[in-house]
């Protein structure tokens, strides 16, 4: 070989082993550089048509819209009526898209050919313009597509404001249907329409469920829309300028506490996707990840402490949450550790980004199912904050991007519970026993301001239960007797007739619809409806077919007895329902009627509380007390208030206290047949407590079967729900956390029986366990009902 060649050669390499290696570090074996930034999605299928133009239009990010004319061949309808806004008070502001539409008087459909099945966008665009001929804002009509219902009884909000509503659906065949249905004596109006091939990756099939905790599958399945879509921290992201054409608000409106956050951006070039593909451009633009809110003054701030943002939301639909994050505030590996919480319920604890993306500035994003019952006050909060068992790192929080989706429900509705075939999907359904739906009950409840109640004729409830047929009592209590009903469907209800002579049975009526009508809750018995008719107070509910819990526990009704992990499992539910009644609402409810055969559960021997005949609206922010003539059942009764007639949450607490014990030892709260100082369980049993024998009174069917460890958790939580003193009491979400774990130890046992002692799985448990402290010291379980105390404060 020629010296020269030789010589090149041995000169060069350096220079190729130097750009190797730079190669390699920024190609990273975990991300790619932010060159994936500029991958583009070039959808099959591309629809968009501005209604009621007879031109095309061009917006300023260049899509072209199709002009009436040259789209006619996707529309069926009776009558072709275009109109335009009025040249007087066109708004010239808003897109030209909005200054035409097209106008409905009978039921019209789009008909898109697709060339390829799957995810689609569906916009729809609205905006009641003044017209002299026609009046837009008056319209009310419904909006589908070939299986799902859209929009149900639509109407504009506000003649003033354009709306633009956003949809994910999925198509199976070789088109998509929009069908536009005015109601009676209406009209329909469409301004634009958009229908766009989505990624088929765009969304996953699963995602991670809050309550009760595990994964949620079947996404998609599952038709969604875009409630909201934020780029927190960061500007206004416009079509043009996102990978899929979408729009990205800016989050300052949502902040519940706007000190609490501040921005903090960087350049789009820094941020990274990772190499395996599990983020793209097409997930959210780089411009989503370049900026975030933290937490204002991070290095001092308090760890109870959080970002807070609260959305409006339909208390009747579950919700897709997608949460983006990118670690662009720390200048190392694992020195962010933070919480993420939605409506209070933990949904990550300790996320660490850059130990999950092996990076900084990485995209990332976790997708949430957020259930229907957690929603309260129409309200998700989302929030991030420090975690604060956490020994190292700075205390701070950050988040980059947030949507939310509403998710379709049983009937196939994103608006309402009617399907696209006309059939009602809700407690009742219309032509079988209900008839209306309307927001009073009756005239003999007067001026009482409630939620949608069902009212049933009486002549419909006499049907349903055979002329209230003895034979169909399946119940009977101090309100009344309660009755099978039979829906024409096969549907049962439990129908209670209350005595129409009874002052106490009238006031106990309206209570129960009072409470009822407002609350939905997973572990809260649902009233359906009532009938208020000739004299008649009958209450109308879901039927829980394994009745009340006080039948499983004396092997009474045929019962087999309830292992200890069921009857865990049914005390756990219903401190569920009553901590949501305790601090679910605008104002708390006081049960006042806590004990066994007010819990009742249903075919899967889920526990619901029921009966909130004696009710009370809890004492305000204000108020320590209500005070109330005394009333509940002998045995369950709070001393406390007996003695000063001081009602408080912590009266349901002590009349808990005596059901678990009464689920523990498997006997009445009172039982006058025994040796005095037994008469009362709850006095018994504190005696046996204190004297270490409490294993002589507890069921045999039990004997051998509870681990000690979870016996002590649940003995001990029983016994504080007992103090003499309510203020000495737990909070039902304290209580419930004991359950919890006390459930939790149970499991360890179940799951390695013979593997170590009893404390050595009770000591592993309790390391796995988070524990979270509220305001006031206390622990605070992640718990289906509601925001509760503790690491969740949304201001000082």
């Amino acid at each position: 070989m020629p010296a020269g060649e030789k010589h090149g050669v041995g000169t060069m390499r350096p220079v190729v082993l130097s750009l190797l290696f730079f190669l390699l570090l920024a190609t990273d074996t975990n991300v790619a550089s932010s060159v994936l930034a500029s991958v583009k999605f070039t959808p099959s299928d591309n629809y968009l048509l501005d209604c009621g133009a007879s031109t095309s239009t061009q917006l300023n990010d260049g899509r072209v819209f199709r002009s009436d004319p040259q789209s006619s061949s996707f529309l069926s309808t009776n009558e072709d009526i275009n109109v335009s806004a009025d040249n007087s008070t066109a708004d010239l502001s808003v897109s030209p898209l909005y200054l035409t539409a097209r106008v409905f008087n009978g039921r019209s459909t789009y008909s898109f050919f697709v060339s390829k099945p799957g995810r689609h966008w569906i916009r729809l665009y609205f905006y009641a313009f003044a017209n002299a001929k026609y009046n837009l804002t008056s319209a009310v009509f419904t909006v589908s597509t070939d299986d799902i219902v859209l929009l149900h009884d639509f109407t504009p909000d506000s003649p003033a404001s354009a709306v633009v509503k956003e949809y994910l659906v999925g198509v199976s065949g070789d088109k998509v249907s929009l069908t536009f249905a005015p109601k009676k004596g209406s009209l329909a109006f469409i301004n634009a329409v958009e229908v766009v091939s989505a990624p088929d990756n765009l969304i996953a099939d699963f995602a991670a469920a809050i309550s009760p905790a595990g994964q949620f599958n079947g996404v998609s399945k599952l038709a969604l829309e875009v409630a909201y879509r934020l780029n927190v921290g960061g500007r206004e992201i416009v079509p043009v300028d996102d990978t899929l054409g979408r729009k990205w608000r800016t989050d300052g409106g949502f902040l519940k506490v706007p000190a609490a956050a501040q921005n903090v951006s960087v350049s789009t070039k820094t941020i990274k996707y990772p190499d395996d593909g599990s983020v793209t451009p097409l997930i959210a633009p780089s411009t989503v990840y370049s900026s975030a809110d933290e937490m204002a003054n991070s290095n001092t701030a308090d760890p109870n402490f959080n970002i807070t943002w609260e959305m409006a939301a339909d208390p009747a639909f579950s919700y897709l949450i997608r949460m983006h994050f990118c670690d662009i505030v720390c200048k190392s590996l694992n020195t962010l550790y933070f919480n993420v919480y939605i409506n209070g319920l933990m949904a990550v604890s300790t996320l660490d980004l850059s130990s999950l993306t092996s990076g900084l500035a990485v995209a990332y994003y976790k997708d949430f199912a957020v259930n229907a019952t957690t929603i309260t006050n129409s309200t998700i909060l989302v929030q991030v904050g420090p975690n604060p068992d956490s020994a190292s790192g700075t205390p701070n929080a950050i988040l980059n991007g947030l949507e939310v989706l509403k998710m379709s429900n049983a009937a196939g509705s994103l608006d309402g519970l009617f399907a696209v075939d006309g059939s009602y999907h809700g407690g009742a359904a219309p032509g079988s026993i209900a008839t209306k739906v309307v927001p009073g009950v009756g005239l003999a409840l007067g001026a009482l301001t409630m939620g949608l109640v069902v009212i049933f004729t009486l002549a419909e409830v006499r049907e349903a239960t055979k002329n209230f047929d003895e034979k169909e009592v399946i119940g009977i209590g101090g309100f009344g007797k309660v009755y099978l009903g039979m829906q024409d469907d096969g549907t049962k209800l439990a129908i209670k007739r209350g005595n129409p002579s009874s002052e106490q049975g009238i006031n106990e009526f309206q209570t129960e619809i009072q409470m009822l009508s407002k609350l939905r809750h997973r572990h809260l018995v649902s009233l359906i409806g009532c009938c208020d008719e000739n004299n008649e107070m009958i209450l109308v509910y879901e039927f829980m077919a394994n009745g009340p819990l006080r039948d499983h526990l004396y092997g009474s009704a045929g019962h087999p007895p309830l292992s200890w992990k069921q009857r865990l499992e049914v005390c756990i539910g219903a401190a569920r329902g009553l901590h949501y009644l305790h601090t679910g609402a605008s104002q708390g409810i006081i049960h006042r009627d806590v004990k066994t055969t007010n819990i009742l559960l249903d075919e899967n021997l889920v526990a619901k509380v029921a009966d909130f005949g004696l009710s009370k609206a809890a004492p305000s922010l204000e108020q320590t007390h209500v005070s109330t003539a005394v009333k509940g059942s002998f045995g369950y009764l709070d001393p406390e208030y007996f003695r000063r007639q001081q009602l408080t949450e912590k009266s349901d607490v002590y009349s808990f206290g005596v059901v678990l014990f009464e689920v523990l030892c498997a006997r009445s709260a009172i039982n006058p047949a025994l040796p005095r100082e037994q008469v009362n369980l709850a006095e018994w049993a504190m005696q046996c407590h204190r004297k270490g024998q409490l294993e002589k009174i507890i069921d045999p069917h039990l004997v051998g079967i509870i681990s000690p460890a979870s016996l002590k958790k649940y003995v001990e939580a029983a016994e504080k729900c007992l103090a003499d003193h309510g203020v000495d009491r737990p909070s039902m979400g304290d209580v419930l956390w004991n359950l919890e774990y006390a459930l939790q130890l149970q499991d360890a046992v179940m799951e390695h029986p013979g593997e170590g002692s009893s404390d050595e799985k009770a000591n592993h448990v309790a390391q796995e366990s988070p524990v979270r402290k509220g305001d006031e010291g206390h622990a605070v379980i992640n718990d289906d009902s509601t925001p509760i105390a503790g690491p969740l404060f949304q201001g000082r």
